[in-house]
């Protein structure tokens, strides 16, 4: 670990008399100025590197119910079995796998399930096993099969025997407990001998989900204190084919019963192909809710406007996109969530989330349609939601698009047809290297204040790797501090900056295609990155009104390295300011409080490596994390000495 306040120490109302740097002078106005949106910083989720089969959601079996293309895939099969579809189960998951019957005891007919990457046990902990099953004789009586989690040796760790009678479906149901830890374990089934089994919709859960959902991820995002949730993507809305795209209706009723849907990423990055990645949709749009609900942030899906992914298609291809008249069933859709989320129990989509646990209204109050789309097809289209929307809900707001780069004819194109429509926010997207996050910190200052309000809904710092992977991304110090910077200019112009997200959010240490991600696991835990705790430090330090900072007269925004913002928290009543000094050098910061009435003591936290390529990993999960300590304010004045390559957070009541 890191020791960072080592490298900064803070002194309240006392001149550093034998300070070898020029002394920065920054003054801060008491006066509260533009409201904070509750919003400000938040999450991203997509389904990529496998974030949610594999990650989030915690089921552990690979093709739970055989609708893989290639049915038995994620399995390994022994003795006589075979795939069925006659009379199934679930009308929308037809397929089954048929145990056939053994008479001679020395022989075995089973499956196994090596889930994603293995199976991740731990000692202690329980798991719910469970399974749709019927004998598949008419004239059968009962069958016996034993359920087992088998370590990496090979040998069973703990077992259960459950009986199947009848020959209709029934859902059977057993609880193990692990014996010791293991990363890579599977899960067997196979007959005792007797009369055989039809098996569906195998399933296996940690005993400590919650709602299905990974326990330990799930607090990684809550300690976040997000203000917003942005799901379920990203290019996997769009598909990379209309036929593809994320249907949210598909992912709401019994798990059971939700149909498969091919991930949009698949076979995306030629150098890291998953033929596997598909989305089972157990994760959907009631556990996004429920998520939203879980960590305190607004919920803002994102939904197909009926333009298929940009970049795997033609604009000019006529097969690619919805046509201006085929628009209807796309804006129902639209029209429908907003119901599902909001609308009385009475109503079709309020009274099935009634039936699914809520029937409280997820109070829902913005949509987002259409992801980064660009170019005259999208503009036309989003006319005709907004059209629609404004009709039915006028308090929802509406989120656009300004396309996929920072910058350019496309971008400047997105906001002139932003503005022209009216819509309340326009989604920008951006991935660049740590010098441009340092240089735009000032990006927002000279934005219009009339007209849409930015989201800033992808952004991530994205410094190249070094040694065998010289051209992926690593989430490192270098990356962090420079949000940490750009940051202050989100929170400086909060009244027109109200979101930003991060992205993307989670990657499987074995299972990714795209870094840097801001929470990285394998199939057991999780480390978060160290722009997980710049985020952490915004979200929880966000603050309700803008305090004006300047140095002589300016904003602070890079000049000598130094990056800084102010806020006010009117429930606390706390003064927050945040600092970045991303110069090599130490810089020493007289802090003053212009029309303070009575300040007292508060608290420093520092973010701080001397090393640019620090990484958290599961190995090392400290090597850089926030270090706190008491500071005590005597007057209006604070005066700090800022290592090199540090954010610090200030709170001064």
């Amino acid at each position: 670990m890191i020791k960072t306040m080592k490298t900064i120490t803070l002194l309240a109302g006392i001149a550093l008399s034998t300070s070898a740097f020029a002394q920065r002078h920054l003054t801060v106005d008491a006066k509260p100025g533009a409201v904070i949106q509750p919003t400000m910083y938040g999450i991203f989720f997509e389904d990529i590197n496998f974030g949610a089969d594999g990650g989030l959601y915690a089921e552990m079996v690979e093709n739970r119910s055989f609708e893989f293309p290639q049915r038995l895939m994620g399995w390994q099969t022994f003795g006589d079995v075979t795939l069925g579809d006659v009379s199934p189960a679930f009308d929308r998951n037809p397929h089954y796998v048929t145990l056939h019957g053994i008479t001679h005891h020395e022989k075995v007919t089973g499956v196994e399930n090596n889930g994603f990457f293995g199976m991740g046990f731990k000692q202690g902990m329980t798991y719910d096993f469970s399974v749709y099953a019927r004998l598949n004789r008419l004239e059968g009586k009962a069958a016996r099969m034993r359920v087992e989690l088998v370590g990496e040796d090979n040998v069973p760790m703990t077992r259960d025997t459950i009986v199947v009678e009848g020959n209709r479906w029934k859902r059977y149901s057993a609880t193990l407990t692990s014996p010791k830890t293991c990363q890579r374990g599977r899960l067997r089934i196979f007959l005792l001998p007797g009369d055989g089994v039809d098996l569906d919709h195998v399933s296996l859960f940690p005993g400590d989900n919650w709602h299905g959902l990974r326990a330990d991820l799930v607090k990684d995002l809550a300690d976040l204190h997000p203000g917003i949730f942005r799901f379920p993507g990203g290019c996997i809305v769009e598909g990379t084919d209309l036929a593809t795209r994320y249907q949210w209706k598909n992912t709401v009723g019994a798990v059971e019963n939700r149909p498969l849907n091919e991930n949009r990423w698949n076979y995306t990055f030629a150098h890291r192909l998953y033929p596997n990645y598909y989305q089972t949709c157990g994760l959907g749009f009631y556990e996004y809710f429920l998520l939203s609900e879980k960590i305190g942030a607004e919920p803002l899906p994102i939904l197909n406007c009926g333009l298929a992914c940009q970049y795997q298609n033609r604009d000019d291809d006529p097969n690619a996109h919805a046509g201006l008249a085929e628009l209807q069933p796309y804006i129902d859709d639209a029209l429908d969530l907003i119901e599902f989320a909001n609308g009385p129990v009475t109503s079709k989509w309020g009274s099935l989330r009634a039936e699914m646990g809520h029937p409280e209204p997820f109070h829902l109050k913005q949509v987002g349609i259409g992801n980064e789309q660009w170019g005259a097809v999208y503009p036309v289209r989003l006319e005709q939601f907004v059209k629609a929307i404004r009709a039915k809900y006028p308090d929802i707001k509406i989120c656009g698009s300004a396309g996929p780069t920072a910058s350019g004819d496309r971008f400047d194109y997105g906001w002139r047809e932003m503005r022209r429509l009216k819509v309340d926010l326009v989604d920008e997207h951006y991935y660049m290297e740590p010098k441009w996050f340092l240089s735009n910190a000032a990006r927002y200052d000279d934005y219009p204040r009339q007209g849409p309000k930015v989201f800033a809904g992808e952004y991530a710092s994205h410094v190249k790797g070094k040694g065998s992977q010289p051209d992926v991304a690593m989430n490192c110090w270098e990356a962090a501090l420079s949000e940490a910077a750009f940051m202050t200019g989100l929170e400086r112009n909060a009244d027109v900056v109200w979101q930003a997200t991060y992205a993307p959010l989670f990657a499987h240490v074995e299972g990714w295609q795209w870094r840097p991600d801001l929470i990285w696991f394998d199939n057991l835990e999780s480390v978060r990155s160290v722009n997980w705790y710049v985020q952490m430090l915004y979200g929880t330090n966000r603050g309700t009104h803008v305090l004006r900072l300047t140095e002589d007269g300016k904003p602070v925004t890079g000049g000598g390295g130094l990056y800084a913002s102010a806020v006010w928290d009117s429930g606390s009543k706390t003064y927050i300011v945040k600092i970045v000094n991303a110069s090599d050098a130490a810089q020493d910061v007289s802090l003053n409080f212009r029309g303070a009435k009575k300040l007292s003591a508060g608290s420093v936290t520092t973010l701080h490596s001397d090393d640019l390529q620090a990484v958290n990993t599961l190995r090392n999960k400290t090597a850089v994390v926030p270090q706190t300590a008491n500071v005590t304010v005597t007057g209006n004045t604070l005066e700090c000495h800022v290592g090199a390559r540090t954010f610090a957070v200030c709170r001064i009541k």
